[in-house]
């Protein structure tokens, strides 16, 4: 059941399920575009990889990902995805921890003015 969709600057991301301790999700990445680098104070990620292709930054280091891909981001880890393919890439986030509000991202670098808010 979709419970939320919401369009930003990069693409966009609908909210499949959620309950007190875990929130589901589905991003889509435009081409070209990346996601703000980031980190969370309440709440881990896992991240696969279901069309697509691009860069994962975790802590600093870079891993490309495809179709298929999984990567972990621990609370607290620096992270962002960056689509380096001609079409859309989409992964499904599945959060775990005690607080899924958007008001619980730090980001660290934005190409869309948003360091801070």
């Amino acid at each position: 059941m979709v419970t939320e969709h919401t369009e930003r600057p990069w693409g966009g991301y609908t909210v499949l399920a959620e309950a007190g301790d875990f929130k589901v999700k589905t991003i889509e990445v435009h081409p070209g575009q990346r996601l703000s680098y980031q980190r969370h104070s309440r709440r881990a990620e896992h991240w696969f990889v279901v069309r697509g292709e691009g860069v994962v930054t975790l802590d600093g280091q870079e891993i490309d990902v495809r179709r298929g891909d999984t990567v972990d981001v621990a609370l607290g880890a620096a992270h962002r995805i960056r689509n380096t393919g001609a079409d859309p890439l989409v992964f499904v986030e599945v959060q775990h921890g005690d607080y899924f509000g958007e008001d619980d991202i730090v980001r660290l670098e934005d190409d869309y003015g948003r360091v801070g808010a």
